[in-house]
């Protein structure tokens, strides 16, 4: 028998040994391809004829596992089937979601306070392919029916409002999407599924960019999309083709990142409703949005909606003074820390008009409802106490200059 060459015996070697227990954490599957013993086993996988796996663009068993775990937490109290599709970052979930759901001539009702960069999405990338959108004050249902056009494709919210913190009434939406034949697809980044599921009050499709309370550790970036079999079919179609495929290392990282979230935005979101009750006293500030307050428009909508005692944990604080004044405030943070992003351990602060929504004009903000000087807090995992007490002292700094 002829012996092979040493470099074909170093690419033949054994395959690895499946165990015969059961791995507490699942592996991380790092192959970009996948070998068939037949070419119709690779055209049927490819067809979607056969279950499997032929390249990494298309499907990764580690990205896979992630998206199923969100799909089977969002879709805990559904009697139908959830699907999930997994993402390299939360616009890409977004964005594949709404190409998806969208063409040409098509409409979207959207609301008027949300992530900055869906914002331009809407208002800029999609109307260039001839898709229109009108921005109204989602909390006014009767608002967004009188928007609803007969090409209308999707009603787009998000459960939280970033980053007013106003409360989409989810129930009432979905209603009005079901009766235009839209889609309600809502991005629910700010509560997770550990606050609110979506899909539970008639959404189609929920977004969640992963890389903040899911991944929960500020070390990982992926998004995610679940829902019915009819859309999530339209979203995976355009995911393939688009490209926007999250890794293996990161997809481990964010499944990992699911074991803990309920533990996580518990004691967030109890950390936030006492942060938010101590800043809204103090004479500096303006205003404090939080849905926990008694006095948020949406207070009493979220006690219906959102899991008992759990009103998010992203606190926004309006100081009194204009933008200069709210930037002030956030340079006088030393335990909150100015950076990117939320969702993560730790309590991060940003001054929302020259950051996070910086797409927007001072129009668009103030049809938001975002004031000049709004810096949004995300409250991590430290002691509560520790962080009324660094934001009280920045607030006494700036109402003393």
């Amino acid at each position: 028998m002829r012996q092979q060459g040493e470099n074909t015996r170093a690419l033949g070697l054994p395959a690895e040994p499946a165990p015969p227990q059961r791995p507490l954490r699942a592996p991380v599957h790092r192959s970009t391809t996948y070998e068939f013993a037949a070419s119709q086993d690779y055209a049927d996988v490819l067809a979607g004829e056969a279950p499997g796996y032929s390249y990494a663009r298309i499907d990764n068993p580690t990205a896979t596992a992630f998206a199923s775990a969100v799909a089977a937490m969002e879709g805990a109290g559904c009697d139908r089937e959830v699907r999930g599709e997994a993402f390299a970052s939360g616009m890409g979930a977004v964005s594949t979601t709404l190409l998806a759901l969208t063409g040409a001539g098509a409409h979207v009702v959207a609301s008027r306070s949300i992530y900055g960069n869906t914002y331009s999405l809407l208002d800029g990338l999609l109307r260039r392919f001839g898709v229109q959108t009108d921005f109204v004050d989602i909390t006014d249902t009767e608002a967004v029916r009188a928007a609803v056009r007969p090409e209308t494709a999707v009603v787009f919210t998000e459960t939280l409002a970033n980053p007013t913190m106003a409360v989409a009434d989810l129930p009432g939406l979905a209603g009005i999407a079901e009766e235009a034949g839209a889609v309600l697809v809502v991005d629910s980044t700010f509560a997770t599924p550990a606050v609110c599921r979506p899909l539970e009050h008639g959404a189609g499709v929920v977004v969640h960019s992963a890389t903040k309370y899911i991944g929960g550790h500020s070390d990982a970036t992926g998004g995610v999309a679940v829902g019915g079999a009819g859309p999530m079919a339209e979203v995976r179609s355009a995911r393939i083709d688009l490209g926007p495929c999250l890794a293996p290392d990161e997809a481990y990282m964010l499944h990992r990142g699911l074991e803990t979230l309920p533990l996580r935005v518990a004691r967030q979101c109890a950390s936030a409703a006492a942060f938010a009750a101590a800043v809204a006293e103090h004479p500096a500030v303006e205003r404090v949005d939080y849905p926990g307050l008694a006095d948020h428009p949406g207070h009493a909508l979220a006690g219906r909606l959102f899991d008992e005692g759990r009103y998010g944990a992203v606190v926004t604080v309006t100081p009194r003074g204009g933008r200069e004044a709210g930037m002030e405030f956030a340079d006088a943070l030393g335990t909150a820390t100015i950076a990117a992003s939320l969702g993560g351990t730790h309590t991060l602060a940003g001054h929302v008009g020259s950051t996070t929504h910086r797409q927007m004009s001072d129009a668009a903000l103030q049809a938001a409802g975002i004031g000049p000087a709004a810096v949004r807090f995300s409250i991590g995992l430290e002691e509560p106490d520790d962080l009324v007490a660094d934001a009280l002292a920045a607030l006494d700094a700036g109402a003393g200059r």
